[in-house]
């Protein structure tokens, strides 16, 4: 990864509907070489999917929860049971395992406040948890997907 690479992966990370040509125009490359870099930064999985960002509020999903979980089970199959539903639920956006006092911490989209609670009382149907705490954002002060790009990057092993 060179910075190159990397100037072509931060103008993809700001918007990847550009055509090649605008990608290589921005990154100060020609089409060609531009395009070859692409398709090695994805085959390498530097680039894992292109997607569109939605607008949420446009959507009406107005409501955006945090949910806190601590558990006291650590079963490998509760584990399971619990990755696999929190997974399947569609009103989840980011659903991560911590260290320190919380569990895991799941964030949920939903358009007001019965929609979460009925997401709620889902959950706590399915699995037994120690404690879920739900905390309500109540104003988004920095939001994006863009990746620091400044660090190096390791090399990645072969084999």
């Amino acid at each position: 990864m060179d910075p190159t690479d990397k100037r072509i992966l931060a103008v993809l990370q700001e918007d990847a509907s550009l055509s090649v040509a605008e990608v290589a125009e921005r990154a100060n490359l020609t089409p060609t070489p531009c395009w070859r870099r692409i398709q090695r930064l994805e085959r390498d999985g530097f680039i894992r999917r292109r997607v569109a960002i939605l607008d949420k509020e446009r959507l009406g999903l107005g409501i955006t929860v945090f949910v806190a979980v601590r558990t006291n089970k650590h079963s490998s199959e509760w584990l399971s049971q619990f990755h696999r539903l929190v997974s399947s639920m569609p009103e989840v956006i980011d659903f991560v395992r911590l260290a320190g006092n919380i569990d895991y911490l799941i964030r949920v989209v939903v358009p007001d406040v019965q929609s979460y609670d009925a997401f709620y009382k889902r959950l706590i149907d399915k699995m037994e948890f120690y404690d879920v705490s739900s905390m309500f954002q109540m104003e988004e002060i920095k939001s994006t997907t863009s990746l620091p790009l400044t660090y190096n990057v390791p090399e990645r092993r072969k084999g």
